[in-house]
């Protein structure tokens, strides 16, 4: 260090201590531990009569350039030792440190903190030399003197930038100290997960807002070609994680996390980010906005291009500018709309919150008629509800308007990704018409190659097709940008399956259903694969544990006709058939068929056309046809949707 660095014998004190009073005689051996250290500490056991306490405590806080909080049961309930803390994790010198062993509370959980409980207060203990390292970090020093033995330390300067677990350290300023790259090597490098940002606010109801701002910061750097950004339900999965970065970025095969915290009050928004490099959990860039509830695009544009440029991966001039991302609003009103909307969308909870969730984005149509991304929106929810609940002219009439929705997302910003995909998807599973369908699925993957949501209903589309070679390499990219996320783990079984790679496809359904045992279609789907190998027994198990029965039964059906047992194969025909009317009509088909019931499974599936059964995209790989595959009949209707 220079001169100007040396803090020894100096009066002013540069580590500010928040504890409770309660934790006082765990404080004192932390205190004298730092101060043999060589820092000058300030705690308020210092505070002279006469002085003005509140005022010096702010003044000492300001100045410090390292604030310890002592977290513990007594200090998580303070709110003296809360606003310290805040005040240290927004000038970027919080060092974090557990005295008991307990978590920190709400709006701190995001920063690894350092577990001093028990014997590791010791001063040789390592976890004591993590805190006098994250300390010196924080006033550049690289070696402590020798009262402090660092000889198992990494000498580490402040350009650093450490927290938690290594050290516990989150150091503000600027980005542009990173322009020359952290990253040299390929593309795995500059792997990011963004994981959902904590609403601090203290009312639950802004969880919205917070996951919003999250997901809308993930998908403007999925837009840029030189990251590879995990998507958002394997990012989710850490909402409430307490686990060491490194753990967590290796669960998620990433190199980088992005968190961060929001506070929203009346019509101003406070928000903290910080990027942390995985392997070591140093922080790469951190930064604090408080600004009106209108500059939120702005704030979103600017974490997303200082990310961009600390990974060498320079974003576009869309992503730094003042201009609204592809598929955006400039209107708060029709973003929180938005987001409420896809909040409701997400939780999948019942119809009635489908349609409360389609309202929200009709909503932020009505305020911004040019939002694309709520056009997309509103496509695939107008989708749900017809394809779940609606039937006959109800459902015809909601999937025509999805189509009109994403034709509108798509003529409002042509280059968002996520309008082409809301419009083949409503083209093939709406109308039918897989041939119209192929164009926008095609330039959705060339505009959003790295959107794994995108990938994954590209892939599927593909294995509709037969084009098993492509959908097998797409779907292979989306999981490694989504490895948690169990619907990708479904697809990638079904695309073995529809390949009639059945003993290819019992892995991935078995990792689906290890990542979300309620899977809907999972069990079946399993189920089928087993029975196609001839495992009729272990092929009954898994439909019969299939949650949803228009898929568990149609299994049933089979094998116990194929047992001898007619009534019973009868019974499971009707009680699906009953309980999904016309929209169970395609899988009838497929239990027609496979009874070698010919003529009524040309019937149903000229039925389910008739209708408008999605299930129909599937019929041109669908194994559990093959026995009416060479009729004319079934030649005809994939000429009709548009297969051949």
């Amino acid at each position: 260090m220079t001169d100007g660095d040396q803090i020894y014998g100096k009066a002013e004190h540069t580590v500010f201590l928040s504890y409770s009073h309660a934790d006082r005689d765990r404080a004192m051996p932390i205190i004298k531990a730092l101060e043999d250290a060589g820092f000058r500490v300030w705690w308020d056991g210092l505070i002279k009569g006469g002085v003005h306490a509140a005022k010096e405590t702010a003044e000492v806080l300001e100045r410090a350039r390292a604030v310890v909080v002592l977290w513990s049961v007594n200090s998580a309930a303070s709110h003296w030792v809360q606003d310290e803390a805040t005040r240290g994790r927004d000038r970027g010198c919080l060092v974090p440190v557990s005295i008991d062993g307990h978590v920190p509370p709400l709006g701190f959980g995001q920063f690894q903190f350092i577990d001093i409980s028990g014997k590791k207060n010791r001063v040789a203990s390592p976890e004591m030399q993590k805190v006098l390292h994250a300390v010196a970090t924080l006033h550049d020093i690289s070696d402590l003197p020798a009262q402090a033995p660092t000889s198992a330390l990494p000498s580490v300067s402040r350009r650093s930038l450490i927290i938690g677990g290594t050290s516990a350290v989150l150091v503000g300023g600027a980005v542009a100290a990173w322009t020359s790259g952290i990253l040299s090597g390929g593309a795995e490098q500059s792997s990011i997960a963004v994981l959902p940002f904590a609403n601090i606010g203290g009312d639950p109801s802004q969880n919205y807002f917070s996951d919003g701002l999250a997901a809308e910061i993930r998908a403007e750097l999925s837009r840029n070609k030189l990251l590879q950004v995990v998507g958002q339900t394997s990012s989710n999965n850490f909402r409430e994680q307490l686990e060491d970065a490194a753990d967590v970025a290796a669960k998620l095969g990433v190199s980088f996390l992005l968190a961060g915290n929001v506070r929203q009050a009346s019509d101003r928004v406070r928000i903290s980010a910080e990027l942390i490099e995985g392997a070591s959990g140093f922080n790469r860039w951190s930064k604090s906005f408080e600004k009106p509830l209108t500059n939120i695009f702005a704030v979103q544009r600017e974490i997303a291009a200082s990310v961009a440029t600390a990974l060498s991966a320079q974003i576009d001039d869309r992503g730094s500018s003042k201009e609204k991302q592809i598929g955006g609003t400039d209107s708060v009103a029709a973003f929180d709309a938005y987001l409420r909307g896809k909040d409701l969308y997400e939780a999948g909870i019942s119809e009635e919150t489908d349609r409360q969730a389609l309202a929200k984005f009709e909503e932020a149509i009505a305020t911004d008629n040019k939002y694309s991304a709520a056009y997309a929106a509103h496509s695939r929810s107008l989708a749900v509800l017809a394809n779940q609940y609606a039937v006959g002219v109800e459902r015809k009439n909601l999937y025509s308007e999805a189509v009109i929705a994403a034709r509108k997302a798509v003529e409002t910003a042509p280059e968002f990704a996520e309008a082409h995909s809301s419009l083949g998807f409503a083209l093939g599973h709406g109308q039918l018409d897989m041939r119209a369908a192929r164009q926008p699925y095609d330039r959705s993957y060339a505009l959003g190659a790295g959107d794994a949501d995108v990938l994954s209903r590209y892939a599927m589309a593909l294995a509709r097709f037969a084009e098993f070679d492509l959908a097998d390499t797409i779907i292979k990219r989306s999981s490694a940008l989504d490895p948690l996320n169990s619907r990708t783990f479904r697809s990638i079984g079904d695309i073995s399956y529809r390949a009639r790679r059945f003993e290819d496809a019992i892995k991935p359904y078995e990792r689906a259903l290890e990542l979300n045992p309620k899977l809907s279609g999972a069990n079946a789907n399993m189920g089928s694969a087993h029975l196609m190998l001839g495992n009729e027994d272990k092929a009954f198990e898994f439909f019969s544990k299939e949650p949803n029965n228009l898929f568990g039964l149609p299994g049933i059906a089979i094998i116990e006709k194929r047992r001898g047992n007619d009534a019973a194969a009868q019974a499971a025909l009707t009680k699906f058939s009953t309980d999904h009317g016309e929209n169970s009509l395609y899988q009838q088909a497929q239990v027609f068929a496979q009874w070698n019931d010919r003529e009524k499974a040309i019937n149903a599936l000229q039925q389910a056309y008739a209708t408008g059964d999605a299930g129909m995209v599937n019929m041109f790989v669908d194994p559990a046809l093959d026995p009416v595959r060479e009729t004319p009949e079934f030649s005809g209707l994939l000429k009709k949707i548009g297969f051949v």
